[in-house]
């Protein structure tokens, strides 16, 4: 009897950017912006939506210059978050996910880095000489950026979370910590946009922000980059 000859299988390999590398890029950038406008940057610090409007006057007037390199590095880092939410879409089709909740993650992470951009431009606005000593002008502009910053961010920052997490769930593509830890976190940030109504919905934001931070390092190093291909004849 003659042996049927093996046929070998072939793995491919995603072409793209790596995951894990391309969030750790964007969560640095981000945190550096955060340094000039804290309290390891200096005080006064940059001011919460709460604050009175001379609190907020004083910060902008003091210092414009932390303002400028905090608007600077999260315009930077709306970039490879960007980056980030096309590739994992486009590494999931790779993978075989075909559901909705790729194209809801590539909603979730374009606006949350449309919106980070829109937010740079603003506060970027707002280190200008003499917009801080218009108090009218400079709480508008205050306002309109912290609904595209806070809101504007977490809100469908966990859309995108929320998208990668259910369909790399299904598909059994992440951990079952990484899908659980993600779903919560889309809850808060999903619920985040109360805030717009009940101030003390504040903690929402960094609770998605923050935490999405890890989840997004994490998702990307863990998310397969090969998969099997279709067994090919052997001539």
């Amino acid at each position: 009897m003659n042996e049927s000859p093996s046929i070998p299988t072939a793995h491919l390999r995603h072409a793209g950017p790596p995951l894990g590398i391309v969030a750790t890029v964007f969560v640095l950038l981000f945190l550096a912006g955060l340094y000039p406008v804290t309290v390891f940057g200096g005080n006064p610090v940059f001011p919460g939506p709460s604050e009175s409007l001379n609190v907020i006057v004083a910060f902008f007037q003091a210092r414009p210059s932390a303002v400028l390199l905090c608007a600077a590095l999260h315009f930077g880092a709306a970039v490879p978050l960007g980056l980030y939410t096309a590739t994992v879409v486009s590494q999931l089709r790779f993978l075989g996910v075909r559901a909705a909740g790729i194209y809801i993650a590539l909603f979730g992470g374009f606006a949350t880095a449309f919106n980070m951009m829109a937010s740079s431009s603003v506060l970027w606005t707002m280190s200008y000489p003499g917009i801080a000593q218009d108090s009218t002008l400079l709480q508008a502009l205050f306002r309109i950026d912290f609904a595209l910053g806070g809101p504007g961010f977490s809100v469908p920052f966990g859309l995108l979370i929320a998208g990668v997490s259910v369909t790399a769930g299904f598909a059994k593509l992440l951990p079952k910590w990484i899908v659980i830890f993600g779903l919560v976190i889309a809850v808060a940030g999903e619920l985040s946009w109360l805030e717009i109504l009940l101030p003390k919905a504040l903690f929402l934001i960094p609770f998605t922000r923050f935490p999405g931070f890890i989840w997004m390092i994490a998702a990307g190093f863990a998310l397969p980059r090969v998969r099997k291909s279709e067994k090919v004849p052997q001539e």
